[in-house]
């Protein structure tokens, strides 16, 4: 696969944050291993846009405001919530990009997880699957019609955040060496097969020309 990157393209970083990297509160294996490659894709788009979880304390997702042990699930309005450490939380250090994340030009950062009621995995729309963060019509201006994404993590944010690309009337390759998956349940495997089954393209780094 040989895909050619253009002015009608854009590279959408998904939460690449202390909190989901070693030594942070909800770390991913291996998720600073994605920093220099999100690094090098930035180079190659004139349009990218960062994503950031930014929680604020008390968080419905977060397993301690239930009393429950993280990786439960409950009900909440919009249903089922699986359970998180507290994480991400507006003006800590964990919710902070990670320090090598290095894209000067990126346009945009856009919050999600603001609401204390609501989770938000997707950087489209939060988990009530109705309320939007605003990306969508940021890249309809920008005139993007095909989305990259990259970052973490692959069967959560990443994933989510791919589905309501295409939701969006968007084309979407989600670079998978420069992501790196929870894997909660065989949650990865499941995220692979419903990108496939949504036409959602998934490629390597060097399958971009």
């Amino acid at each position: 696969m040989n895909l050619t990157v253009t002015d009608r393209d854009a590279l959408v970083v998904v939460d690449v944050q202390n909190d989901f990297c070693p030594g942070g509160a909800l770390a991913v294996s291996e998720g600073d291993a994605v920093v220099p490659l999100a690094n090098a894709l930035g180079r190659r788009f004139r349009h990218v846009l960062l994503t950031q979880d930014w929680h604020p304390a008390g968080h419905a997702s977060f397993a301690s405001t239930h009393g429950n042990a993280p990786f439960e699930t409950v009900e909440l309005s919009y249903g089922t919530q699986v359970l998180w450490p507290d994480h991400c939380v507006q003006g800590t250090t964990g919710a902070e990009f990670h320090p090598g994340l290095d894209i000067p030009h990126a346009r945009a950062v856009i919050r999600k997880g603001l609401n204390p009621a609501v989770d938000s995995y997707s950087g489209f729309r939060e988990a009530d699957r109705v309320s939007p963060t605003g990306l969508a019509g940021y890249l309809s201006d920008l005139g993007v019609n095909r989305v990259f994404l990259c970052g973490l993590a692959t069967d959560f944010c990443v994933a989510w955040t791919a589905y309501d690309a295409r939701e969006a009337g968007l084309e979407v390759a989600v670079v998978e060496d420069a992501c790196r998956g929870i894997d909660l349940d065989g949650s990865l495997a499941r995220a692979q097969a419903e990108m496939d089954a949504r036409g959602i393209l998934r490629i390597a780094t060097g399958d971009l020309g």
